[in-house]
């Protein structure tokens, strides 16, 4: 979640029992040297040791930087990611190749999750070695393809489809513990949440980001590249879009104002504090979620909630 996962939060999730995440979006080399160097002193890990967390890298962004000055994927796996994760672009296989080349002369073992939106690209995905395959619905928030298939339909389509190899993981709108265990007795191997994560102190998002986000229902978001239109962030491939929670932004773009007038009202609200046009990625979770935590907290709640609908589950068969 770039412009949203910290360190902190990463390195919460991590100490809690999962894997945290950080994502690189348009952070430099540098900038992203410091995060792990954060995540290394919060869970005391010595450098030159693995990092027990994912980098999450977009496909579009890395085209540009991959040719530029300040090459990022090489230089962030010398800092020992445990895994790295490649999502939204149309050559991700090569990125891929670079991570197992790089592995083979260094003697690792990095563990490459792959964002898929379809049946054809889970297939893909798992044909040029991917250990991971995250099956993202249209639930998700932040961006995807705008004609993915609801998560079950979709989660089913890969289980049916992909032969055994590639972990499966679930993703999109996933936000309590008998979701998670619902996945679960449908055959994922684990579930990757976003917008749960949202709500919590180590989160980046800023208090009235959060206090927006705690009064939202399940129908606040929408799926649209009108964000990415007035935040200059729209470099995303056909068919791509992002979901974040429904504000003025939107009402811009109904009005039939002109990107360059709905460009001058963001920056307008932006400079004057008015927040009814920020810009809030997030899944339909949001309408299941009320309150601000730790993420380590949460974390744990939502184990002991999906192990507590698994043993109902089990009930149902006595």
């Amino acid at each position: 979640m770039a412009f949203a996962a910290t360190p902190e939060l990463a390195a919460a999730v991590t100490t809690a029992g999962g894997l945290g995440a950080i994502g690189a979006g348009f952070d430099t080399t540098s900038l992203l040297k410091e995060k792990i160097a954060i995540v290394r002193r919060h869970l005391k890990i010595e450098p030159g040791t693995t990092v027990p967390v994912v980098i999450g890298f977009i496909g579009w962004i890395l085209d540009m930087t991959e040719v530029s000055d300040d090459p990022r994927l090489v230089a962030i796996l010398d800092e020992l990611p445990a895994a790295v994760w490649l999502a939204f672009g149309t050559g991700l296989e090569k990125y891929l190749k670079q991570v197992r080349v790089h592995d083979i002369k260094t003697s690792r073992n990095t563990f490459v999750f792959v964002l898929v939106h379809s049946v054809e690209s889970a297939r893909r995905a798992a044909g040029v070695g991917a250990d991971a395959l995250v099956v993202q619905g249209i639930e998700a928030g932040g961006h995807g393809r705008g004609d993915a298939p609801p998560l079950l339909s979709l989660l089913q389509a890969v289980l049916c489809d992909v032969e055994p190899g590639p972990m499966i993981l679930a993703a999109g709108g996933i936000s309590t513990g008998a979701q998670v265990a619902a996945l679960l007795t449908m055959g994922a191997d684990g579930v990757v949440l976003g917008t749960r994560f949202l709500f919590t102190h180590e989160c980046e998002y800023t208090p009235a980001k959060k206090e927006i986000l705690v009064g939202a229902g399940l129908g606040a978001t929408v799926r649209t590249l009108a964000f990415d239109e007035v935040g200059r962030t729209n470099g995303w491939p056909p068919n791509y879009d992002g979901r974040a929670v429904s504000n003025n932004v939107i009402e811009d773009l109904k009005a039939g104002l002109s990107i360059e007038e709905r460009i001058a009202k963001f920056d307008e609200s932006a400079l004057t504090g008015d927040n009814s046009r920020l810009v809030i990625w997030a899944g339909i979770g949001v309408g299941l979620t009320e309150e601000i935590k730790g993420a380590a907290d949460v974390l744990r709640e939502l184990h002991e909630e999906t192990v507590d609908h698994m043993k109902r589950t089990a009930r149902l068969l006595v």
